[in-house]
């Protein structure tokens, strides 16, 4: 399976890709269980989530890249990518 071409690293930090994406999702998850526990529903946090990180996007890497990124997620999402159940395994 063939996955979209991820955006560029930045070069400010010396840490490789992965470890910034492992530290990233450390603190998401965190700002997450705070959220869910403070009672915001887990769909309006999606949704924001979501929101925030596109905007980020679009900011850093302009529309067009960030469109053409966005077209290839149906797939990843079907290929089941992001289901938890199938990552767990």
């Amino acid at each position: 399976m063939r996955h979209p071409a991820s955006f560029p690293h930045h070069q400010d930090d010396p840490r490789p890709d992965q470890e910034q994406k492992q530290a990233a999702l450390s603190y998401l998850n965190e700002a997450w269980a705070e959220a869910r526990h403070d009672g915001v529903d887990g769909d309006c946090l999606a949704q924001a989530s979501l929101f925030a990180a596109l905007a980020e996007l679009v900011n850093t890497y302009g529309e067009d890249a960030v469109a053409k990124f966005a077209e290839g997620l149906a797939a990843r999402v079907r290929n089941g990518e992001f289901s938890l159940a199938l990552a767990r395994q």
